[in-house]
């Protein structure tokens, strides 16, 4: 097993990587030279570091320093709440949370030296309750990426995605391994001013959420980025938001992959298509393998977390080593669609309703950005479907006519599209909707 900082080291001499944050930038050769955290690096040997700090770049230093030092690292985003913090710390048994390490201090020369095999420690994406500890190994989370430069051209990596978050901590491992910069984004950080600072690091290589990638094109910012490779992950990537994104970047591979903080990374998808090829599951020749049981997406490989931390003993993976990721999957025409998760489900009556089928249809008007489709409770169907939609204008933008025009030509889509039940109840324009630290709707009990 080897560490990030020692995986810096051995790229230092040639490497161009830099940490560019919304405050400042740090070279990844500079890290391989000395440490920030000078004589406290020793005090933090071999103790469970909870890293809080609000600034990406100072978290994204602080995990070269201490994985191979630290016993545990356990990483967190600053939306989290006073006491979900501090069950994060009574359950991962923290010495103590490091809130505050400054990037560019005058870094000291000291002979660092491995003693552990680090555990990191990553949250769920829940907003709601207390988020689940997943156990994650150096080699679990990078084992399967590359330790140098993937193309001919220099990459330089960015992501919409906090380095906290699973999604966002594979293109900071991406970036740091084959020594290629990486722009952070930064929380609250405005679209455009991310985009401009990607774009002046001359940016080839960008990732986020589907939503992130939604709120980008509505900003009306995209331009400012002329990318090379444009890649989705963490949230169903319907045809509309793929097209859309093939629209303004037309000469840009557009991908969307699939992965989970338990299960790890599964698969890339290439070819522009919403789903994923039905040649992908039962594969015995691939180091990721998956399967279909009760409609539900299961993945096995070396990629899957050790474990979950903390509270009564939970399995992660079945007894044959298969996760279970909660996501439903429906196979239509060779290939795989995603329908949403498990928990996720509204029962109208008795019925079933995805709420993403449901926003699919609406996001294919290209009027509509972004909607999110919830359940409102009703006595005598238990629930009815409801869905607030962002128009690409802004809902202030058209008069109270054409809003109606419009509501009424995106309900019978859905009329025409699905099943009576899953058609809204009621509709209405919003001017946004919330999105979580890790770049996902905010779903009801999600």
């Amino acid at each position: 097993m080897s560490s990030l900082w020692e995986s810096v080291s051995r790229s230092a001499g040639a490497a161009a990587g830099i940490f560019h944050g919304r405050t400042g930038s740090i070279a990844l050769a500079a890290l391989g030279k000395g440490s920030i955290l000078g004589g406290r690096l020793e005090s933090l040997r071999g103790r469970t570091v909870v890293l809080a700090m609000r600034d990406q770049l100072a978290s994204a230093v602080a995990l070269v320093e201490l994985d191979g030092v630290a016993r545990r690292l356990v990483l967190c985003t600053p939306d989290l709440a006073p006491e979900q913090l501090a069950g994060v710390c009574a359950a991962a048994e923290a010495d103590l949370v490091l809130d505050q390490v400054a990037a560019n201090p005058e870094r000291e020369e000291l002979q660092r030296r491995r003693t552990e095999d680090t555990e990191w420690i990553l949250l769920t994406s829940g907003t709601a309750g207390e988020p689940k500890l997943v156990v994650h190994s150096f080699d679990s989370l990078a084992g399967a990426l590359p330790r140098h430069p993937t193309s001919v051209r220099p990459m330089v990596w960015s992501t919409f995605y906090d380095i906290r978050r699973y999604g966002g901590l594979q293109i900071y491992l991406r970036a740091v391994l084959s020594g290629s910069p990486l722009v952070l984004s930064s929380a609250g950080e405005p679209i455009r001013e991310f985009l401009a600072r990607a774009a002046a690091a001359g940016v080839t290589h960008i990732s986020g959420t589907p939503s992130h990638w939604r709120r980008a094109l509505m900003s009306g910012d995209t331009a400012l980025i002329n990318p090379e490779y444009v890649r989705l992950s963490g949230e169903i990537a319907d045809q509309t938001v793929l097209d859309s994104l093939r629209a303004a970047y037309p000469n840009a591979r557009i991908a969307h992959a699939f992965a989970s903080t338990e299960a790890g990374v599964a698969f890339d998808v290439n070819d522009g298509l919403a789903g994923f090829p039905a040649a992908l599951v039962g594969s015995a020749d691939s180091a990721i393998e998956m399967k279909v049981q009760d409609g539900t997406l299961w993945i096995r490989s070396g990629r899957t977390a050790a474990r979950y931390l903390g509270g009564a003993p939970v399995p992660l993976a079945a007894g044959d080593g298969y996760v279970d990721t909660g996501d439903l999957v429906e196979l239509t025409d060779g290939r795989y669609y995603f329908r949403g998760r498990k928990g996720g489900i509204i029962n109208v009556g008795g019925l079933k309703v995805y709420p993403e089928e449901v926003e699919s249809v609406l996001n294919a008007d290209p009027r509509v950005r972004m909607s999110l489709v919830k359940a409102r409770r009703n006595p005598l169907t238990g629930s009815l479907v409801v869905a607030e939609v962002v128009l690409c204008d802004g809902e202030k933008s058209i008069d109270a006519q054409t809003a109606e025009q419009v509501k009424s030509d995106l309900l019978n889509a859905c009329r025409r599209t699905l099943a009576a039940h899953k058609v809204p109840a009621l509709l209405r324009f919003v001017p946004a909707l919330e999105l979580s630290a890790a770049g996902k709707l905010v779903r009801p009990g999600a």
